[in-house]
């Protein structure tokens, strides 16, 4: 018995199949490395939601034990007896009521005064012509590569000087002044995808610049701003550095530095470890909410900024 070679035995199916008037089969395509593929980047999504979750989850537990269980040998994942009176003594050591009204004013006025200075100086960049436009964005976007730590002591000198030490308007008013170039790199590029017609449609019905930005600029884009506003609202609520050097008294004191007093000489003993997890947990909440509260702006604004900078 012969047989043919396997392109005559593809020739002859697919000639039969043209003549019945149906397609040729093709044969399956193989799926087996895409599945490895796919599996894989599963498996490393999870080792890393894991590495990110077993220490918010240890802090829960020491947070939910008592002071001597947190010293157990072997340490037990889930504690024999809930302490939930950790977090009603845990936040009295440090005042947290009053430490939680201060880290709210100073970063409520922070992502109010970042946010609003980096959209107006945006629109200006993109949408008004004017002499040195280009200087002015060059400059911005030159600052960005100067770490933070370097204007430092020169601030902190200045602040000095002119009385602002221990006080909290070397924490807000920076952000009046345009103090993240970031943001405004990013409010321009955004606004340049903006076509120039709606500004000149906005135009003829007599509205100026600032109606234009107020009134149909802000709601086109609202998920930027709103982008913006969570990542300013998380650098603020989680700064140290900048209230540790300039606040002195610690009635003026944020969350953060307040957070940290459990662990430094100024509290003055051993710190109480179960206190101190469980007051984290209560300092955690507010940033957990906001970005759960705008998570689909946040989600949106990151995806248009990002396909925005490429053009």
């Amino acid at each position: 018995m012969t047989t043919l070679p396997t392109d005559t035995v593809r020739e002859a199916s697919t000639a039969t199949a043209l003549t019945a008037g149906t397609e040729p089969t093709t044969p399956p395509a193989k799926k087996k490395p895409r599945l490895v593929g796919t599996t894989s980047w599963y498996v490393v999504a999870l080792f890393i939601c894991a590495v990110m979750v077993v220490p918010l989850l240890w802090m829960i537990t020491i947070g939910l034990k008592s002071r001597t269980a947190v010293f157990d040998i072997p340490p037990k994942l889930l504690p024999h007896e809930f302490t939930w009176s950790n977090f009603v003594k845990g936040p009295q050591v440090i005042h947290f009521p009053r430490l939680l009204l201060n880290s709210t004013i100073i970063t409520a006025l922070s992502v109010i005064g970042g946010v609003m200075t980096a959209m107006m100086a945006g629109y200006a960049l993109a949408r008004l012509r004017f002499p040195g436009r280009k200087v002015w964005f060059y400059l911005f976007v030159g600052s960005m590569l100067l770490p933070g730590v370097v204007g430092l002591i020169p601030l902190f000198q200045l602040y000095k000087s002119i009385g602002w030490y221990d006080t909290w308007l070397p924490l807000i008013v920076p952000a009046f002044l345009g103090g993240n170039p970031l943001f405004i790199f990013l409010a321009r590029q955004y606004f340049l995808a903006i076509p120039y017609s709606i500004d000149e449609a906005a135009k003829i019905d007599g509205a100026g610049h600032l109606r234009i930005f107020v009134s149909v600029m802000l709601p086109l884009t609202r998920p930027a701003w709103i982008t913006m506003a969570i990542l300013a609202f998380q650098a603020s609520w989680n700064d140290f550095l900048n209230p540790l050097v300039y606040l002195y008294s610690s009635g003026k004191w944020p969350l953060s530095v307040g957070m940290a007093s459990f662990v430094s000489p100024f509290a003055g003993k051993t710190p109480d470890w179960s206190y101190y997890m469980a007051t984290n947990l209560l300092y955690m909440l507010p940033p957990l909410i906001v970005f759960f509260a705008a998570q689909r702006y946040f989600i949106q604004g990151l995806g248009s900024l990002g396909s925005t900078t490429q053009k």
